[in-house]
This record gives C-alpha cells, sequence and structure tokens, in this order.
C-alpha cells in the first residue's frame, strides 16, 4: 500500500491499495474452533474482492450464525466496491450484523447522495449500520431510520490514515461492553480523533486513553 497524505489542513489521505494476503486466504484457512470462546467476529471487506477469500467469508458467516455469534464488517474500500457491483456485495454480506460503511461506501452502495438516506436505507438490508462521516462525526441507522446524529469529536487533523479503523476498533470494543450503539461511536469518534491527530496508521506504543475510554481498562 501507498498512501499519500495532503499536509493543508484537511490532512486527507489518498491509497494506492493491494489487498495483500487476505486474496490469498481460502475457506481452509477458516475452521469452526476460531470462534471458540469468541463473542463478535470482525470481517474485512477486502475478503470480499476475490473468489477464495469470498468463500472463507462465507463459511465464516455459516459458521457464525449457528454459533449465535454477531459479526461486523467494514466495505473496506469505494473502488473495489464499484469494480465488485453493490447488488453483489449486498447478497455477499447477508447475514451480518453491523456494517460500518464510510460516508462514500453508504452513498455508493444505495445510489443516494446524501449519507443520512443512505445509512437509513442500508438499516433496511443489515440491522444496524453506523456511517462513517470524518469531520461530521458518525450517523447511527437501524430498521430503517437514522436513530442518532453523533458528532466528531474536536481535533486538529494532521494524517487521516487509520481513523476509521481507530473508530471501527473502539465502537466494537465499546458494544464488547454492553455500550449502546450511539455511545459505542461516540467512543469510535474519539477514537478516530486522536488517530488522526498523529502522524501514521497505528497508535503510539503504549497507548491506553481509548481502552480506558471504552472501560477495557
Amino acid at each position: 500500500m501507498i498512501c499519500l497524505v495532503d499536509t493543508g489542513a484537511s490532512a486527507e489521505r489518498t491509497f494506492l491499495t493491494d489487498s495483500g494476503a487476505s486474496l490469498r486466504l481460502a475457506p481452509g484457512d477458516w475452521s469452526n474452533a476460531l470462534l471458540d470462546g469468541v463473542v463478535r467476529l470482525h470481517l474485512s471487506g477486502y475478503l470480499l474482492f476475490s473468489e477464495q477469500s469470498r468463500a472463507l467469508v462465507a463459511a465464516a458467516l455459516e459458521s457464525a450464525r449457528a454459533r449465535g455469534v454477531p459479526v461486523s464488517l467494514d466495505p473496506a474500500s469505494a473502488g473495489f466496491l464499484a469494480e465488485l457491483g453493490v447488488d453483489r456485495f449486498l447478497a455477499l454480506i447477508e447475514g451480518v450484523d453491523v456494517l460500518l460503511p464510510s460516508r462514500d461506501e453508504a452513498c455508493l452502495l444505495t445510489g443516494l447522495p446524501d449519507p443520512a438516506d443512505a445509512a437509513a436505507k442500508l438499516s433496511r438490508h443489515v440491522p444496524l449500520v453506523v456511517a462513517k462521516q470524518g469531520a461530521e462525526g458518525a450517523l447511527v441507522a437501524e430498521a430503517g431510520a437514522v436513530r442518532a446524529r453523533v458528532p466528531a469529536t474536536p481535533a486538529t487533523p494532521r494524517d487521516t490514515t487509520g481513523a476509521g479503523d481507530a473508530f471501527t476498533g473502539a465502537f466494537l470494543a465499546a458494544l464488547l461492553v454492553g455500550v449502546e450503539p450511539a455511545q459505542a461511536a461516540a467512543e469510535g469518534c474519539r477514537a478516530g480523533a486522536a488517530a488522526v491527530a498523529g502522524v501514521g496508521g497505528r497508535p503510539p506504543s503504549g497507548t491506553r486513553q481509548n481502552r480506558g475510554a471504552v472501560g477495557l481498562d
């Protein structure tokens, strides 16, 4: 992956992406034992962009459903989604409980220009949709309607690389300790703000603020 970061006020980044090892994962790499002791499964959307890794996703979803393990998925890339096709993507994620798209991904998946309308429409396909909106926070949608508009945590952006992943990690960690989706999204926004305030896609070594924020310490 090559990441280009704008040093201007927005600190936005552009990725030239190779999906790497995820495209080489196959059903043989999956084992039902991987869910032993697991209370939530999170999948990367990059797994949907090759035939063999799609088969692994199908096996993982089937196993998770059989065990009652909820599954979340991040669509990964609007560009790859456009290549795969919206209808095909939505069919492949049948059974996913939580979808975490970016604004661009949500709009692409619905054909709607307004991200709130897009999130609401997606929540007719997936029980819980949390659309990441960058500096505008996040939208939480369920049962065909936006249930919460969560404001962003103020931050001075230096590099937006990893902000979406930080949001997703903190959001899911909050769900694991019983936090409601809107508050979990607020924790995600806090983590995203911390991510954009630093340079690079990984938190500083020893960082504990996000763990404490969601009650993991």
